[in-house]
């Protein structure tokens, strides 16, 4: 498994984690200084941090808008009903596909699939690629 995957993967387990806490609820630490603690707990590989942290950052960012792309492109799927998981492996592809241009879509979508096969059960790897799909053939719009 590549850095990147493992840094999707942590970026994942975090975003899970503070999708239960309610995000910026609370909080009194930076980001930066609440993923190294993160880091530090769940044994995430230095080379995957920066990344992960890179990621992060921009997740929390831009966050309404991935969750308006993605809640546009869900069909008949209001954001919170969404599997928490399902939900923050779709905001990281969103995230690379509107904002990293070193990530192609397609490789977006693979990667979200491949954590929904190893993260989510039953049908979520196909939800995720629908509705990746549709965020990808609006992307001339949402950029």
């Amino acid at each position: 498994m590549g850095i990147r995957r493992n840094s999707r993967e942590a970026v994942l387990q975090y975003l899970f984690q503070d999708d239960f806490k309610g995000f910026e609820e609370g909080f009194d630490q930076d980001l930066a200084q609440r993923f190294i603690d993160f880091c530090s707990l769940y044994e995430v590989q230095k080379k995957a941090r920066p990344y992960a942290l890179e990621l992060l950052e921009g997740i929390y960012d831009t966050r309404p808008d991935v969750d308006r792309a993605i809640s546009r492109h869900a069909s008949n799927w209001r954001l919170t009903r969404i599997d928490v998981a399902d939900r923050n492996i779709l905001r990281i592809a969103v995230y690379e596909m509107i904002r990293c241009k070193d990530v192609p879509p397609e490789v977006a979508i693979n990667e979200a699939v491949e954590i929904a096969k190893r993260f989510c059960a039953g049908e979520s790897p196909a939800f995720i690629n629908g509705v990746l799909d549709a965020v990808k053939a609006d992307l001339p719009k949402i950029l």
